[in-house]
């Protein structure tokens, strides 16, 4: 039998007003009298829906819509158009029982009390929630060993690094063990290491609850490490849904190869010749200590791999598809042209 959708959204619109005026003086008063206003569409009839358990990237440049979609998802604003459910819950309606079961964290948003210790913001959500005091304990310590919050929790917020403080407010968001996440820049601000845990609790918490993420963010890496799907809008209107392999095989023509050589072959007149050689399979798009990265058209990557291998002395060789960011770019481009 299968579930309903933890999320659906169907022609979901959000059009705000804003008011227009031209530079200057003269235009400054001309609009105490008569105001220009546009309709703007953040949101252009997007529809989706996560499965339970899902992780799904909600991929787009800034100003596609995606904070104002997250937004709507959670109940926070109510759409110009369209329908949402998520957990069979009506998002705007706010009711009681939707939100115990949701969360939406916004890596620049920080819902700490700044001049007390987490601890104590803590125990203010455990009553919000009214989470019983057991359960509250065990969350804690559980959340504290998976996020290593040990030495934080006593210290005001605003004595907290960047990186510490975004992993109480994650902790904080997920007290009451919501069934739908809603993440909106969790990593942004943090340090590689710092990012790598926050991801790395983040899947944690999808497998040991099967909660529902959605997941907006402008690193690529968090992209790649949790979401097998992802979601790209573009001017508040979809341009793609789907397995992440598959956008890239959709809108990549080209795979790389890199080729390590033995020592010296990448050196002087030689590897003239090499550069010579690969450059007749594809374009040489960078060469540095001894590794030449080549591009090539991807229906020619096993063939180019295989005459490498057969006249050059290489000592590794990997085949990669290019980066996400630059698959991504190329998405909007295509929607643009």
């Amino acid at each position: 039998m299968e579930h309903p959708a933890a999320v659906r959204a169907t022609e979901l619109r959000k059009s705000f007003i804003v008011t227009e005026r031209e530079s200057g003086v003269g235009a400054a008063l001309a609009s105490l009298v008569r105001r220009r206003r546009e309709e703007v569409a953040a949101v252009d009839g997007i529809s989706f829906a996560l499965q339970p358990g899902e992780i799904v990237g909600f991929l787009g440049p800034n100003g596609a819509g995606k904070t104002t979609t997250l937004k709507m998802l959670s109940g926070l604003l109510h759409p110009t158009g369209g329908e949402v459910s998520v957990l069979s819950h009506v998002p705007w309606k706010r009711e009681k029982a939707f939100l115990r079961q949701i969360t939406l964290v916004m890596g620049q948003r920080s819902q700490l009390v700044w001049d007390i210790p987490a601890a104590d913001s803590f125990e203010l959500n455990r009553a919000i929630y009214r989470i019983p005091a057991s359960d509250f304990k065990s969350t804690v310590q559980e959340l504290t060993d998976l996020l290593e919050l040990g030495p934080l929790l006593r210290k005001p917020v605003r004595n907290l690094s960047l990186g510490e403080r975004m992993k109480c407010e994650l902790a904080a968001a997920l007290l009451h063990r919501p069934r739908v996440v809603f993440l909106d820049e969790p990593t942004i601000g943090l340090d590689v290491t710092m990012q790598r845990r926050v991801r790395g609790f983040i899947a944690q918490y999808n497998q040991r609850l099967g909660a529902t993420v959605l997941l907006t963010s402008h690193s690529m890496a968090d992209v790649e490490a949790l979401c097998r799907r992802v979601i790209v809008i573009h001017h508040g209107k979809l341009l793609f849904d789907g397995e992440l392999a598959a956008l890239v095989g959709k809108f990549t023509a080209h795979k790389t190869i890199a080729v390590k050589l033995e020592d010296g072959e990448a050196d002087g007149v030689l590897a003239e010749r090499v550069l010579a050689y690969l450059g007749q399979y594809g374009d040489v798009i960078s060469r540095e200590e001894g590794v030449v990265t080549l591009r090539v058209p991807r229906e020619e990557t096993a063939r180019v791999t295989g005459r490498i291998l057969a006249d050059l002395p290489v000592i590794d060789l990997t085949v990669e598809d290019p980066p996400i960011e630059e698959v991504i770019e190329r998405v909007f481009a295509a929607e643009s042209s």
